[in-house]
């Protein structure tokens, strides 16, 4: 089986806690990516949470606060789930799976930041399109 490192987009570009959301988002539109890693700051790389689009939508758009002004620690997911890049795929598979996350950090032993998948990555860079198609769906069961 392969390793995380074999499918994971590397060095990915990370947004410090203290970076306004709207700098996220023009990250997001620039880079046509869906998550953005958050770090402790850009320097140590270390994670402490993940900003996704829908994240902006849902806690900044939707609820009329201003993009310039809100940072993004205030509305990151903490904690977010991860993997480590020697890692088998098939643990990233499961954790998306078990967490329905469609995007998962890679961080090394310090828990820097050194890649992340999606299941895009997993879409074109795996040869066995079935498994990739069970992990689509089994990422976007409806929460019970």
């Amino acid at each position: 089986m392969r390793s995380c490192n074999d499918v994971m987009t590397m060095d990915p570009t990370c947004c410090a806690v203290s970076d306004p959301v709207s700098q996220v988002a023009e990250i997001m539109k620039s880079e046509d990516v869906g998550s953005v890693p958050i770090v402790e700051d850009v320097t140590s790389k270390k994670l402490v949470g993940i900003l996704t689009d829908r994240d902006i939508v849902l806690q900044v758009v939707a609820g009329g606060k201003d993009a310039k002004s809100v940072k993004a620690e205030e509305v990151m997911t903490r904690n977010p789930v991860t993997c480590k890049p020697e890692e088998d795929i098939q643990n990233a598979f499961d954790r998306m799976s078990q967490h329905q996350v469609r995007r998962i950090p890679v961080v090394d032993g310090r828990d820097r930041v050194v890649g992340i998948i999606a299941q895009a990555d997993l879409a074109t860079r795996l040869d066995r399109a079935e498994k990739f198609e069970k992990a689509v769906e089994q990422i976007s069961q409806p929460v019970a």
